[in-house]
């Protein structure tokens, strides 16, 4: 499902909470590409908690605190280191409308980060959002090796404390799929999905 706005076109905050509530997130083309468009993928990445698994080097590198851990401290870092080509990636979706509208879901504390910092330097993250029990996995990024493989299990093991009951991974990727992550027809994802509004779980402190 697509529908294209256009260039310039601002994101409103209660459209972009309504999309994610019936299962539809925003993408654009490209990071210049002023335009954005809807997504309803027919399959869905989700991230079961108890299919959730950690390799064992990237366990012990979770436990040897290589990086400080952080939450919602620099989330315009995060969503910029996102947003950054990088070797192996030349351009990102995220695009300026979608970069003001994260911002602006993060104001209102519907959008958080889960950061990685080393002496004092941010090094990787990622950023979603969070509705009723779920959380919409968005993005992440890395400067340095493990450093966003580490925050996603941060992240799970956050979401688990606070009783959420839906990580949303949108589409799932070799890398992912080695911690456990699984696609869902769209009928069971929805499914899913309405059951994991109900209730409230809090992110942040």
């Amino acid at each position: 499902m697509t529908r294209p706005f256009a260039p310039g076109y601002r994101i409103p905050t209660d459209l972009l909470l309504r999309a994610y509530a019936s299962g539809v997130f925003p993408m654009a083309e490209a990071a210049d590409d002023p335009e954005i468009f809807w997504v309803r993928p027919e399959l869905r990445g989700i991230i079961p908690f108890e299919r959730f698994h950690v390799p064992k080097s990237l366990a012990k590198t979770v436990r040897q605190g290589h990086f400080d851990i952080r939450f919602n401290t620099d989330f315009v870092g995060v969503i910029e280191g996102c947003a950054q080509s990088r070797e192996g990636r030349n351009s990102t979706w995220i695009n300026e409308p979608i970069r003001e509208a994260y911002m602006a879901l993060f104001e209102r504390g519907n959008c958080h980060s889960v950061e990685a910092w080393r002496e004092g330097r941010l090094v990787g993250g990622l950023y979603g959002v969070s509705l009723g029990r779920v959380f919409f996995g968005e993005s992440m990024f890395s400067l340095e090796r493990d450093a966003s493989k580490v925050c996603l299990v941060h992240l799970v093991a956050r979401l688990v404390e606070r009783g959420f009951a839906l990580l949303d991974t949108q589409f799932t990727t070799d890398h992912l799929k080695r911690f456990g992550a699984i696609d869902v027809p769209r009928s069971k994802y929805e499914i899913l999905l309405e059951e994991a509004l109900h209730g409230e779980a809090r992110f942040a402190d």
